[in-house]
């Protein structure tokens, strides 16, 4: 969201702050639509993680305000920033041997890694035969790009021909259309660099709560009364996801034998 539009408690806090995470954190927690919406997220990567033949670590990146470890004690939760999850490890470098991570979850995270080809290669070096890169990432329908072109403080730039980009603030700089630009504009490319990765999944998640929660740092003007309305409505408006969703659940896996 625009900075006007930020939540009073987090507005003077610097983003990527372990403070600024531990209250984005409870935001999520004490806003029933929006935490509704992170536990259909997070249920749908633990899923993949366990659709996994053989066993490995199991990595979160980027945890920041993630409340996944809560529901799995046996992640390793990890961040760029110190003091906000159990290591500070960067993804286009992981402290892993070969073929010893089950599945590696990102929430929001991977169009902010500035280079994605060096994750992408540790991702299949690091993966165990079917293991999984699990992301929810930021769809490129209609209103996605509508809405985050326009009504979001990070850069929505699907007209970028590459792949990387100059980063000097974790959390500001990025680019949200990255998900799209390599998993299907340049999906061929992908294919080539990667060999032993498989895009398996795309799916575009139910939107409409997420939208009018303001999310995780906009004000929360829902009243607990309205919640099953609303879920009622959003299921009724599914079908309209192509047009309307705001991100999708993204899963690639490593080919046995590769």
């Amino acid at each position: 969201m625009m900075l006007w539009l930020r939540d009073r408690s987090i507005k003077k806090l610097r983003p990527g702050s372990p403070e600024f995470f531990a209250v984005q954190k409870a935001l999520i927690l004490n806003r029933p639509l929006v935490k509704r919406c992170y536990d259909d997220w997070y249920a749908r990567l633990l899923r993949d993680a366990d659709s996994v033949p053989q066993p490995g670590v199991v990595l979160e990146l980027g945890s920041g305000g993630s409340y996944l470890k809560n529901l799995r004690p046996s992640i390793i939760s990890s961040d760029v920033v110190a003091n906000v999850a159990d290591r500070v490890i960067d993804g286009r470098a992981l402290p892993f041997a070969d073929n010893s991570i089950q599945a590696i979850f990102l929430t929001h995270v991977f169009h902010h890694i500035p280079d994605v080809d060096a994750f992408l290669k540790e991702a299949q070096r690091t993966l165990v035969p079917g293991g999984v890169i699990s992301m929810i990432e930021v769809a490129h329908t209609p209103f996605a790009r509508l809405f985050f072109r326009n009504f979001h403080h990070e850069p929505y730039q699907d007209d970028r021909q590459e792949w990387t980009f100059e980063q000097k603030d974790s959390m500001m700089d990025c680019n949200q259309a990255l998900s799209w630009m390599i998993f299907v504009r340049d999906r061929a490319e992908f294919e080539r660099r990667y060999p032993a990765l498989a895009i398996e999944r795309f799916t575009l998640i139910p939107w409409l709560t997420y939208f009018l929660s303001g999310g995780v740092t906009s004000p929360y003007l829902i009243p607990n009364f309205m919640n099953g309305l609303l879920l009622g409505v959003e299921n009724l408006l599914q079908p309209l996801a192509p047009v309307f969703a705001l991100h999708w659940h993204i899963c690639i896996r490593k080919q046995s034998g590769k």
